[in-house]
């Protein structure tokens, strides 16, 4: 029997959206509301990086070169969404939970540029116009890399069960809203059980 706060075993959130919309922040307060360990799937192509010596901008250049490497890294989400009770903060996570067809409560974070931009300064330092470039340069990458390796368009937001918008709320109301969702997914799971 799970406790007051704690959810049951299965329940998988993901967390997607580009740099600055604050998906890390919600994340973080998602694992204490959900009580549910939390991924990064970012963390795991910043191991690989550093596995190989590079930097990210290097290895995201050899990424665009090699398909195996997206591959492993996300063979490692599916596996980890496959096992399901946690949650996973990447930006394909939701869609790789709805390829392979993986219950998840699935949530997509956008944010206004000029915004994403003062966020990304404020945490990582450096000129808006360095940031920018860095931002816009990294996301044609990535951008990319998804259309070619898998046909996905970051901008489709139609299969998320949840978009948010954190330009003008606080991530404890971000949290509040994924918090509603998980709960009705959770009803709806365990209302649908044995059917």
């Amino acid at each position: 029997m799970n406790g007051p706060g704690q959810a049951p075993r299965g329940l998988t959130v993901t967390i997607g959206g580009l740099p600055g919309t604050g998906t890390t922040t919600l994340c973080k307060l998602l694992q204490d509301r959900l009580s549910l360990p939390y991924t990064y799937a970012g963390a795991l192509f910043r191991e690989e990086a550093k596995a190989r010596g590079l930097d990210l901008a290097a290895f995201g250049a050899l990424s665009q070169k090699d398909p195996s490497i997206d591959e492993r890294l996300d063979d490692r989400q599916v596996h980890m969404l496959r096992k399901g009770g946690l949650i996973l903060e990447g930006r394909l996570s939701g869609w790789l939970a709805q390829r392979y067809k993986l219950p998840a409560v699935k949530v997509w974070v956008q944010c206004e540029e000029a915004e994403r931009l003062r966020r990304i300064v404020d945490r990582d330092g450096g000129t808006l116009k360095e940031q920018a470039d860095a931002t816009w340069a990294r996301e044609q990458s990535e951008a990319d890399r998804y259309r070619r390796y898998y046909g996905v368009d970051l901008r489709d937001t139609s299969f998320y069960d949840l978009v948010l918008d954190s330009t003008h709320k606080l991530p404890a109301q971000l949290a509040d809203e994924v918090v509603a969702a998980a709960q009705a997914w959770q009803h709806h799971a365990a209302s649908h059980k044995g059917r």
